[in-house]
């Protein structure tokens, strides 16, 4: 199974734990301002890429749908709201998220049609050709090896079964991408920081952000675990990419 350079980046290098060890303790430190940190850092853009990209799942009327690396649950409510399917899976490794998770979940009363769950998503708890679709946003960066936890969202998977993953990008070379470096290294950290949140958690995530395959890279690893008609677009001037393909 091949190795990428993201899949080596930690959080916390000084730590002897394994990645995923240290993602789950990252996520812990900063899941009860995570939401906020999120909608200051990205002005909002992230709710609108969500709601853009579940838009085009719509047309396959998915009824189960899982949801990788859920975190505070963000992508499957907004998938439960506007899909209106039978069921929402979410997963995530990290139990403060999840807790956080199901508190809103609660709020907007739809605790009978999502589930959270604990667990890892390179070895995930369910059969075979399971779920209609498959999704994660911003999540699949911090797997530890990704071919395999890819390969996991596969077997799951329907044949036909659709998959959908939001992730960040690097924009092409021009002015607007100095201004996206100058924010992603100096100025999100700060305001992290400001927020009371871990600085060494948003540095994580920016490195990492930064060493992910993206683009037509990515789509080939996508087809080379197994999914088929693999295509990307791009948003916000290139800084964030949504992926589909199909089982």
């Amino acid at each position: 199974m091949t190795e990428f350079s993201h899949d080596h980046i930690i959080p916390f290098k000084e730590s002897g734990k394994s990645k995923k060890e240290q993602v789950a303790e990252m996520f812990d430190r900063i899941a009860p301002r995570y939401d906020l940190t999120n909608r200051v850092l990205s002005g909002r853009t992230d709710v609108a890429w969500r709601k853009k990209a579940i838009r085009m799942l719509k047309k396959y009327e998915p009824q189960l749908l899982l949801d990788i690396a859920t975190g505070t649950g963000d992508l499957a409510l907004r998938a439960c709201k506007m899909l209106e399917p039978q069921h929402v899976t979410g997963v995530d490794i990290s139990a403060q998220m999840l807790e956080v998770g199901r508190q809103k979940i609660a709020r907007e009363g739809l605790s009978d049609k999502i589930t959270l769950e604990q667990g890892d998503s390179e070895n995930l708890q369910f059969e075979n050709n399971r779920f209609d679709a498959a999704m994660a946003a911003f999540g699949v960066r911090n797997f530890e090896h990704l071919e395999k936890g890819l390969s996991e969202m596969h077997r799951v998977l329907k044949p036909g079964g659709q998959l959908l993953i939001i992730e960040f990008s690097r924009p092409r070379p021009g002015i607007f991408k100095g201004l996206y470096q100058l924010y992603m290294n100096v100025v999100a950290p700060q305001i992290a920081g400001f927020l009371k949140q871990n600085k060494e958690a948003y540095q994580y995530l920016n490195q990492s952000a930064r060493a992910f395959p993206e683009r037509r890279d990515f789509t080939a690893i996508l087809e080379k675990t197994g999914f088929s008609n693999a295509r990307y677009r791009t948003l916000t001037f290139g800084i964030c990419c949504v992926y589909t393909a199909e089982k």
